[in-house]
């Protein structure tokens, strides 16, 4: 099985540190805390014993690599060694299509530095690409002059996520002082939080609220202070992210349950629906324009078919007809004044 981009960055270390004629024959513990510590630093990532075993034996057996890499154990002195004097797999390098992979998922990762939560990204990636000798200014320009990143401002609200995500990890109840866009001044709530989900550069909380014995969402821009608790509370084992959101376009949960929707598209239309779905639910009806989805009414998918204009058409539901066709109306009245 060829070795995933993570596991030639720990193939190197381990090859490195059997190298280290100050430090010979290290045990299965140093090679784990190598890897660790070149990879994540502080940044709270740990790494088993049972990968670096793993490790091991991929570079002694795998054909894929290359390379078969003598590594044998020392009984007198309990650790590891080359039993070829000499060897290292630096001389077999990384082909141009394994570097440009590497560095097109770091400039990936590179572009949520400026995200709180996700800060440490920039630190790791930059001990990733030294490690691998590569030139990282001159290589991010490069992928610059082709590739081009949306660049959006860090989403207010996103110095929240921190204190978020260690709340979600510890399951810790919160208090949340919350300001409603229509309200004039800040409610409290107790909640545990479950999840944290981010749509169109926006971050949302998924909290249980004890007190409505249901599932509520708290958009992270709106949160005016966050009060973790020493208290702990038991997950419901009953949410599972993947069907929270099954029958969701965007955020918003609805009350009423998941209907089937059928669009009507002009030909241009058609083919971005075909190359671009909707939901995952979405199935074109025969070789038609028309095309089926079963989702939730709710005001993202709402929006997205008055964002198609009058390149789309609700068959039905006719309520959602209904519902469209006064959206439109009232629309074109704010321009027959």
């Amino acid at each position: 099985m060829p070795a995933n981009k993570y596991a030639l960055l720990r193939y190197r270390i381990i090859d490195r540190c059997l190298n280290n004629t100050a430090r010979p024959f290290p045990t299965k513990e140093d090679l784990r805390q190598a890897c660790e510590d070149t990879l994540y630093g502080s940044d709270g990532e740990n790494i088993s014993i049972s990968t670096i075993e793993k490790d091991m034996w991929a570079m002694k057996n795998e054909s894929e690599l290359g390379y078969y890499a003598p590594i044998a154990y020392h009984a007198g002195e309990r650790g590891y060694y080359y039993s070829e004097e000499g060897y290292t797999i630096q001389d077999i390098r990384l082909n141009d299509e394994d570097m440009s992979a590497i560095n097109f998922a770091a400039m990936t990762l590179y572009q949520f530095k400026d995200i709180p939560v996700f800060d440490q990204f920039g630190h790791a990636i930059e001990k990733i690409l030294d490690r691998l000798n590569f030139a990282p200014n001159g290589d991010h320009k490069a992928v610059q002059q082709y590739v081009q990143f949306e660049n959006n401002p860090p989403a207010e609200g996103s110095d929240h996520l921190p204190v978020l995500l260690e709340c979600i990890k510890q399951h810790k109840i919160i208090t949340l002082e919350y300001l409603k866009f229509t309200a004039s001044s800040s409610s409290k709530y107790e909640l545990h939080p479950y999840l944290l989900k981010e749509y169109r550069g926006r971050w949302y909380l998924i909290a249980f609220d004890p007190k409505k014995k249901d599932y509520r969402t708290f958009g992270l821009e709106r949160i005016v202070a966050i009060t973790p608790s020493k208290e702990r509370f038991e997950l419901n084992k009953d949410f599972d992210p993947d069907r929270f959101f099954k029958h969701s376009i965007g955020i918003t949960e609805a009350d009423t349950a998941a209907k089937e929707i059928v669009l009507r598209c002009n030909d241009q239309l058609k083919h971005y629906l075909l190359s671009q779905p909707i939901h995952h639910s979405q199935e074109q009806i025969g070789e038609s324009n028309d095309f089926r989805i079963h989702v939730l009414v709710s005001y993202e998918l709402i929006n997205i078919i008055l964002g198609f204009g009058d390149q789309m058409e609700v068959v039905s539901p006719t309520s959602l007809r209904k519902t469209i066709a006064d959206r439109l109306r009232s629309a074109l009245s704010q321009y027959e004044k």
